[in-house]
This record gives C-alpha cells, sequence and structure tokens, in this order.
C-alpha cells in the first residue's frame, strides 16, 4: 500500500530501550493446562502436570503472581481470559498466559473442544486492555501446530564465536504492539512430550528462565531455548520408525518494541 503520509514523524525517537519493568508488580501469570479431555481420539497428556509445575516455579522467582487452571472447558478459559483482560494492569509491568495443551494450526484444545488462538490474544490489544498498552503481552504455548514430523538433518561443521574466553511521553502504537508468541513447534509440524519428564520446550524454557531469566533478555533466552531443542532432543521409538530419531524446533513470533528484561526488583511484593 502506498504510503502518502508526508507529514509523517519519528513518534518514537527518544524512547527507552527498554521495557519499565519498575512498576509495583511484575504481572500475572496464568497457566493453562489441560491434562484430560473428553474427544476420544485425544490422549490423556501425561508429563504436563511437570511442566505445569516447573514452568509455575520459575515464574514465581521471576517476581510473577501465578495462577494454573486444570482441564478447564473452552467456555471456561474464555471467561478467565476476559477476567483477566478486564482488570487494571496499571500497577504491573507485563502479563504472561501460557497454554499447555493438544493443539493443531491455529487452534488450541480445552477439555471439551478446541478453540481458535486468535481468541486468546485479543482481549489483550491496547484497544481492549488499555492498561497493558506498551507494556509486553507474553504467550507460552506448548501445543502441536499439525501432524508433520521432522526428521531433522546431520551437520558437521566447526564453530567458532570470534570472541575472546520519570518522562512521560505520548504517541500512537500499533494495536497488536508489544505482543510476544512462543510456540512449542513451528506451523504444520507436531511437539515432543516425555510423560515421566515433560515436554521438549516447557522443559528448555524452563531451565533457561531458571538459570538466565534475570539476567538475559527474554529473546535472546528464547533463541537459547530453541537450541536446547534443537541440539539435546531427539524423540526414540524403537518399535514405530515413523517416530523415531525425530526432531523439533521452537517458534518465537514478536511484535515487542523494547528490549526485555526480568531483573530483581528492589520491592519484590506481587500481592
Amino acid at each position: 500500500m502506498a504510503d502518502r503520509s508526508r507529514n509523517c514523524f519519528d513518534a518514537g525517537n527518544g524512547v527507552s530501550p527498554e521495557y519499565n519493568m519498575s512498576h509495583r508488580y511484575r504481572g500475572r501469570a496464568v497457566i493453562f493446562n489441560n491434562k484430560n479431555f473428553e474427544h476420544p481420539h485425544l490422549k490423556t497428556r501425561q508429563g504436563t502436570d511437570v511442566d505445569s509445575a516447573f514452568l509455575g516455579r520459575v515464574l514465581g522467582q521471576l517476581g510473577f503472581k501465578v495462577k494454573e487452571y486444570t482441564d478447564l472447558c473452552s467456555h471456561a478459559i474464555m471467561k478467565k481470559i476476559n477476567k483477566v483482560s478486564g482488570r487494571d494492569h496499571s500497577d504491573c509491568d507485563c502479563i504472561l498466559i501460557a497454554i499447555l495443551s493438544h493443539g493443531k494450526l491455529g487452534y488450541i484444545y480445552a477439555k471439551d473442544k478446541d478453540y481458535p488462538l486468535e481468541s486468546i490474544l485479543n482481549p489483550f490489544t491496547a484497544e481492549r486492555c488499555p492498561t497493558l498498552a506498551g507494556k509486553p503481552k507474553l504467550f507460552f504455548i506448548q501445543a502441536c501446530q499439525g501432524d508433520l514430523m521432522d526428521p531433522g538433518y546431520h551437520i558437521q561443521r566447526p564453530e567458532s564465536s570470534g570472541h575472546d574466553n520519570e518522562t512521560f511521553m505520548s504517541y500512537r502504537i500499533p494495536l497488536p504492539a508489544d505482543f510476544l508468541i512462543a510456540s512449542a513447534t513451528i506451523p504444520g509440524y507436531c511437539s515432543w512430550r516425555n510423560t515421566v519428564d515433560g515436554s521438549w520446550f516447557i522443559q528448555s524454557l524452563c531451565k533457561e528462565l531458571g538459570s538466565f531469566g534475570k539476567t538475559r533478555d527474554l529473546l535472546t533466552q528464547l533463541t537459547f531455548v530453541a537450541q536446547r531443542i534443537a541440539v539435546n532432543y531427539e524423540s526414540f521409538h524403537s518399535f514405530d520408525s515413523m517416530q523415531h530419531q525425530r526432531k523439533q524446533i521452537s517458534c518465537t513470533m514478536s511484535t515487542l518494541t523494547r528490549i526485555l528484561f526480568f531483573r530483581d526488583k528492589s520491592n519484590p511484593s506481587n500481592d
């Protein structure tokens, strides 16, 4: 589309390169953990409770007020989402929503039926949730996005890093700005979960956040989450060659407009 806005100006000039994470509270982290399903073709997600517990613990250490919901139907999930988005987040740094479930491209499964991922995102736009405008809206999605399986590709090459061992502004932002969606896998592909140890994505995410959550920015951490999954994991199914030695890569979609750090707060209260 042609740009005829000749009088457009640099509205963001002088804006801080980092998000303001010095509000009174870090914010809420809501985990929707779906383990059991009414649909006969959807298997029980063994290992998801390990994921949920690990994620809740790590997010709590980063200052979030964590709330977990288990095996909700689609209507109940939307009711909770609308309740959270309708809150006053003026004193909060950000919002985080995590969904652990079965899925397919563009859809997540609740206990009773699927629902579009878009329905989880839309309530948090700046227009519908103004107290989160200009603040990070974070979504972690552990779910398949299809049925394809990645066979991987063997590479062998040397690697070298090349390195030795209070101001107020007013400006307009796009409605979908400041969103981050970190998904377990790329569109079209399935994601993997160990029935004892949990999913590759959530386990890698929690290990990264637990080790570097307060020192590395979030996008850098998610890059290393992808590395952990790609390098450290491979499926093992000795009796099913189609599922044996399969790989996975996580996927991050970001419209964040600043760098995001979860540094310690001077007053960590998060009542």
